[in-house]
């Protein structure tokens, strides 16, 4: 489904293209939350994630790593710390700052689960052959970054409907 917005073809088509990108992450996102336990959140499981693969961090870090604001993070971190799968520690030189580390039963979650979840995701994009994957990323990233995109760009954006996609 596209949109129904009668606007410029350049508002069509980055709408069209938005809807797109958008029904597709929730899709996908969807189905994986499925595979997560019922006692813990998507934003619970990338808290775990993070902190197994880059160890402790404050939760200043942890907030701009996942992308949520703060208050949403310490929310989610509450929550984890409740259940035991966090410790907060603060910085005893600096009260402000609160570094947030697995605990063991933590690790030991996140440990079991992050494989079963990468085979989901693993299974997810394997309608995409490994080139379309790589493509698919590099596209995220150009968008993702709107500023780094126009400066690659140029005047070549306004110029050309289809763009190559260059390996990263």
């Amino acid at each position: 489904m596209g949109t129904r917005h009668r606007g410029t073809e350049a508002e069509i088509a980055s709408l069209d293209a938005y809807i797109k990108l958008m029904r597709a992450a929730e899709s996908v996102t969807a189905r994986l939350s499925a595979r997560l336990p019922s006692d813990l959140t998507l934003s619970q499981f990338g808290v775990l994630e993070t902190l197994l693969h880059c160890g402790p961090l404050c939760q200043g870090q942890l907030a701009a790593k996942l992308l949520k604001s703060g208050g949403n993070l310490t929310l989610v971190v509450d929550n984890l710390e409740k259940a035991g799968h966090v410790v907060r520690t603060r910085d005893p030189h600096d009260r402000r700052f609160v570094t947030v580390s697995l605990s063991p039963s933590g690790r030991a979650l996140i440990a079991g689960l992050f494989p079963t979840i990468a085979q989901a995701i693993t299974e997810e994009f394997s309608v995409l052959d490994p080139c379309e994957q790589q493509q698919l990323g590099s596209l995220c990233k150009r968008i993702g970054r709107p500023g780094l995109a126009r400066a690659e760009l140029g005047d070549r954006a306004s110029a050309s409907q289809t763009l190559p996609v260059e390996a990263e």
